[in-house]
């Protein structure tokens, strides 16, 4: 199972569901992009250690973008942007759940649901 960024981010905030959600699914992975989205949201280095600290815990493995993952995303961003804003950062995480055969767990079905060949988790933070 590919983790999207608000699952860590409602964790890192101290979410028990989230905590609950991803213990129940050990060795997730997650994408480079999340990754970066999550260290650029970090404050300070503390944060950072904790996030680090976190993945080695969860034996989470980072998914790098490739090719085909680049290129899958290229086509979500012109066949759905202008109708339905999908992000750039969004394109190349489902890019990457779609190329390893994997469903993307998210908090925000919304920004995943044009996209038909991605495979949806939800999650509820509340």
């Amino acid at each position: 199972m590919l983790i999207d960024t608000d699952i860590i981010i409602w964790y890192m905030r101290g979410n028990e569901l989230a905590r609950e959600f991803l213990e129940a699914n050990p060795r997730f992975r997650l994408s480079v992009v999340t990754y970066m989205e999550l260290v650029q949201g970090m404050r300070n280095k503390n944060e950072l250690r904790a996030l680090r600290r976190a993945l080695k815990n969860w034996k989470a493995e980072i998914l790098y973008i490739n090719e085909e993952i680049s290129s899958k995303a290229m086509f979500y961003v012109e066949q759905h942007y202008l109708s339905h804003s999908v992000q750039l950062a969004d394109a190349l995480i489902a890019a990457t759940a779609v190329s390893y055969g994997l469903p993307i767990a998210t908090g925000n079905i919304k920004h995943y649901k044009v996209l038909k060949d991605a495979e949806l988790v939800q999650f509820r933070p509340a």
